[in-house]
């Protein structure tokens, strides 16, 4: 495979472009996680440093407009990145302010690094080159470090360089945020722990999180340690170490600085501060040394997740896939293990959407499953933990069981804000997305997946279950019997598609009988039921007792289950909610025409005093969700325990009503509908995942990704690749697979992990190649491709001809 095909490469400083940049070229570990801005960057209107700490969250008040309002935030930590230099005479280096004569920034994908290299010459006519390499440990989550190398070309003098920890900074990286409260740490100690290290130590001001940063600084010229002058440079929040040496035309300096970074929240600490001064005792001497361990750990990392690809001598979708497994990584890796921390929306790489964890699991756990599945179970357990806490909201609205919120961040409390402001307008609107129940079927979907998947009996039984149970009592609770219809009904709610909040002529929020909330209900009522038969009759009998569930509410489950009302047109498609079929028709021409970007229409519409509630528009997919989630054979299964009848054609004929009138307002969008399309148009489904593919790094969402990546979106293109175009499932311990290849994918090789089997797939248009590499140990696994069932042997190839 080529190197380029790992190498995300930028030639040229583009200010306008620069907050794209840092957002896709953050480095993380699971742990923290850093944006990938200039060493010698501050916060301004072209760069934003910013370093989040995995689950690290505050919350503060705001009066607005007279009305205080509580959020809580994904904290930005002290910024440990400042190193920067001036030349004798001159100011601190400023790309903006010398005149570059060369300058790239790779991001290197399988090593885990990020590269700059800048050629300059300043006002006084001195040429220098300047080369920096970064990484965010992958193998010790709390080390990080930076490395730069000075090298005059044309000129011989005095070089200041300073290195520094800054406490001073806030949370100011989203636009819209900004007249909200941002001042989250308090400053407990600042000090020079000796000639090469300073330490930082902070709290947030509610939370009572602390986090202290230790930074070791090494000069050498030519490898030999440098001669130099050494001053400390002390501020409020503020520690910098600054050394003046001299070098000659020629001479290499190199500057190597290593971070350790801890929290009060780490497991196996005394103190983050002690803590933090010891690992910079025992990290090794030199930047290479970590170097090495680093790129090692992300070696073993590739090897289970990598895909590959052959598209025509195309390398930008590899390359780009790279770069969403990367982040995903990144986000989520074997140091979550440890921690209670959740699957946030944007990653941990900005404060879109405050770090807050939405459903997007549902797009990410997919790709989790079948190649690092103790990630699932440790993310689900951030679920689990939070049990209680759902048990009471459910109780305070008035409902049974477990009602997680849409919005989650440290205790599981309902984190969505009731004020949001558009920035078209300029107002702040009622936000009422809480209303978004079906995130409590997406946390009981993702427990039943994660078991088909790892058959992992002993999550089940005293984790998953439960939860599943409290699940189920609360869609049994949420739903309103109907004499007159003979149906059950679920009202007051809000679907995926936040585009309709409510009815034009009702003054309260939420809708009724959403078609994706209620099938989601009946899927999880049925589950729930089926689950109890798969525990231990102890265990079962443990649960029943625990949770006070009777014969009776068992038996009003199954009920629920099986009169469940959906709504349809009257051509047949399945209505997004009552009433939809009512609401006028969008004129799509006349607003292209009359805007650029229509992706928001929410906000466009709100800026002209009118609201999506009035039209047939969607945001991104709600019914389609369904075609997403399940396949044909389960569908069927859901409409036939309801009593309704499921045609073939009735798939086709929605998924085509619903892509005319949908905005794709989120960068999931894409994903869906790429998904729903893979089997009856190809070429439609491939022109959607490239689309889906570049959203990101194209910032199709018009600013949105400087403020974090999507990461649903990039799991979700992952997953594509993985599952929709190899037509992958797994069912009762066997896996299947009915391929159907866009025309332009001319091969696709991976592995993964289904129960205690590894297996590596490679798929062209015509051949099927299977590889079982597990233990002998192990029995063999049943594969069916196309119906056709095989058993794959330990250290086996077969090869089945598919066209």
């Amino acid at each position: 495979m080529s190197r380029e095909q790992w190498l995300f490469t930028y030639d040229g400083f583009e200010p306008a472009r620069e907050g794209l940049r840092e957002a896709l070229c953050s480095l993380g570990n699971g742990y923290f996680a850093t944006r990938g801005a200039a060493p010698e960057a501050h916060a301004d209107e072209t760069h934003y440093p910013g370093t989040y700490l995995a689950g690290g969250y505050n919350r503060l008040k705001t009066d607005l407009a007279g009305r205080v309002v509580e959020n809580e935030d994904l904290v930005n930590m002290p910024n440990w990145l400042p190193l920067t230099f001036r030349l004798e005479g001159g100011d601190w280096f400023d790309v903006r302010a010398v005149t570059p004569l060369e300058y790239r920034q790779v991001l290197d994908l399988e090593r885990g690094l990020l590269l700059r290299t800048v050629r300059f010459e300043d006002a006084a006519g001195r040429r220098t080159r300047l080369e920096q390499r970064r990484f965010v440990h992958m193998g010790d989550k709390h080390l990080a470090g930076q490395e730069l190398v000075l090298v005059p070309e044309n000129w011989s003098g005095r070089v200041q360089v300073r290195s520094a920890l800054d406490g001073r900074v806030v949370n100011a990286g989203v636009a819209r945020y900004r007249q909200l409260n941002g001042q989250h740490l308090r400053l407990l100690v600042a000090e020079e722990v000796d000639p090469e290290t300073l330490l930082l130590e902070v709290e947030t001001v509610q939370s009572r999180l602390e986090v202290a940063e230790a930074a070791r600084t090494r000069l050498f010229v030519e490898d030999h340690p440098a001669a130099l002058l050494k001053t400390l440079l002390q501020e409020e929040g503020f520690l910098a170490h600054e050394f003046t040496l001299t070098l000659a035309e020629g001479q290499r300096l190199t500057v190597e600085k290593v971070v350790a970074l801890y929290s009060s929240k780490d497991p196996a600490v005394s103190e983050a501060a002690m803590e933090a001064r010891d690992a910079l005792k025992t990290a090794p001497g030199r930047f290479e040394e970590l170097v090495a361990t680093h790129v090692q750990a992300w070696s073993h990392l590739w090897r289970r997740v990598d895909i590959e690809l052959e598209l025509d001598g195309e390398d930008e979708p590899q390359r780009v896939l790279r770069l969403h497994i990367f982040h995903l990584l990144q986000t989520v890796s074997p140091h979550s293990i440890d921690q209670d921390v959740g699957v946030p929306a944007r990653g941990w790489h900005g404060e879109a959407y405050r770090g807050h964890i939405f459903w997007d699991e549902l797009f990410i756990f997919p790709f989790l499953n079948l190649r690092l599945p103790f990630l699932t179970r440790a993310i689900l357990r951030y679920r689990y933990r939070r049990l209680g806490r759902a048990r009471q909201a459910a109780r305070e609205a008035g409902f049974q069981g477990a009602m997680f919120p849409w919005q989650s961040g440290s205790n599981g409390r309902e984190e969505s804000q009731r004020l949001h402001l558009n920035p078209r307008s300029g107002r702040w609107v009622e936000d009422v997305t809480w209303l978004q129940r079906h995130i409590n079927a997406a946390v009981a979907y993702n427990v039943w997946q994660y078991h088909r998947a790892t058959a992992d009996s002993e999550f089940l039984y005293y984790y998953g279950a439960e939860m599943m149970l409290e699940l189920a009592r609360f869609w049994a609770s949420l739903a309103q019997w109907n004499p007159v219809l003979g149906r059950y009904e679920i009202k007051d709610v809000m679907g995926p598609d936040e585009y309709h909040t409510g009815y034009p002529d009702r003054p309260a929020p939420g809708l009724d009988n959403n078609a994706y909330t209620n099938l989601m209900a009946v899927w999880v009522l049925s589950k729930a039921l089926e689950t109890l038969h798969l525990l231990p009759r102890e265990r079962r009998a443990e649960l029943l007792e625990f949770l006070r569930l009777e014969h009776s509410e068992l038996k009003r489950w199954d009920d629920v289950s099986r009169k469940m009302r959906l709504v349809f047109h009257q051509d047949g498609v399945l209505s997004q909610f009552e009433g939809y079929e009512r609401l006028q028709e969008f004129d799509w021409k006349t607003y292209r025409a009359r805007y650029p970007d229509i992706h928001r229409l929410d906000r466009i519409l709100e800026a002209e005093g009118d609201s999506p509630n009035r039209y047939k528009l969607s945001k991104q997919a709600d019914v389609l969700m369904l075609f997403y989630l399940f396949s044909a054979d389960e569908l069927r299964e859901l409409f036939e325990r309801l009593g309704y009848p499921f045609e073939p054609e009735m798939i086709p004929r929605t998924v085509d009503y619903y892509l005319q009138r949908t905005s794709h307002g989120s960068t999931l969008s894409g994903v869906v509908h790429s998904w729903v399309l893979a089997r009856s148009d190809r070429e439609a489904s491939w022109r959607l995942f490239n689309e889906a593919l570049r959203s990101d790094i194209s910032d199709v969402q018009g600013g949105t990704t400087p403020e974090g990546i999507h990461l649903g979106a990039m799991a979700g293109t992952v997953d594509l690749l993985q599952r929709a175009y190899t037509g992958l499932e797994v069912r009762a311990g066997v896996l299947h697979f009915n391929p159907h290849l866009p025309q332009e994918l001319k091969r696709l090789k991976f592995s993964l992990r289904y129960h205690k089997h590894w297996v590596e797939v490679e798929l062209t248009p015509t051949v099927l190649r299977l590889t079982g590499l597990w233990s002998p140990l192990e029995q063999p696994l049943e594969v069916c491709v196309r119906g056709e069932c095989l058993r794959l042997q330990s250290c086996e190839t077969q090869e089945l001809r598919i066209a």
